[in-house]
């Protein structure tokens, strides 16, 4: 399989993911568009360069995190998320009651997880939203799967202070 197909079958396979992991991390879905955008360039660009990708989804989940990293680094924003600059997530259900309550859950779920270390937040969007297991997240997170437990503990527990704070 030539390094385009290769690359086609990625892109499609965790575009979606991705999107969803940086949007629930940045301010905007612009910011989020740019960031997933520039991650799956930088893919494409090591793939072309020879390099050989053992885990392509810990790799553009590594590429992404170092991208989301490198936005807060340089716009030296502390804040993760504004509520505010959310932007309606398109659904093609007309029920406006639906879209109130999906908008409503999701700003709460954002909220929530502003309020704990990126680290736990990583971890929380990959095991529950992205669902995936424990050795792909510890793959990702570059930590043993033991420490990778342990973290999806404390994050829950500290997601549990947060919500019940609220």
């Amino acid at each position: 399989m030539n390094n385009q197909k290769k690359f086609s079958k990625i892109y499609d396979q965790y575009i979606d993911k991705i999107y969803r992991f940086v949007f629930l991390k940045v301010s905007s879905q612009e910011t989020a568009e740019d960031i997933c955008s520039e991650a799956f360039t930088r893919v494409w660009q090591s793939m072309d360069k020879g390099t050989k990708i053992e885990n392509p989804q810990a790799f553009v989940y590594q590429i992404a995190r170092n991208l989301i990293t490198d936005h807060y680094r340089q716009n030296s924003k502390i804040k993760l998320v504004s509520i505010d600059n959310c932007k309606e997530i398109q659904d093609n259900q007309p029920n406006l009651e639906e879209k109130s309550l999906l908008m409503s859950d999701i700003n709460e779920v954002k909220l929530a997880l502003n309020n704990i270390k990126p680290e736990y937040q990583d971890i929380i969007i990959c095991h529950y939203l992205d669902d995936l297991s424990i050795p792909e997240i510890a793959e990702i997170m570059n930590k043993s799967q033991g420490t990778t437990r342990v973290m999806l503990h404390r994050a829950l527990k500290a997601l549990r202070v947060v919500v019940n704070e609220a």
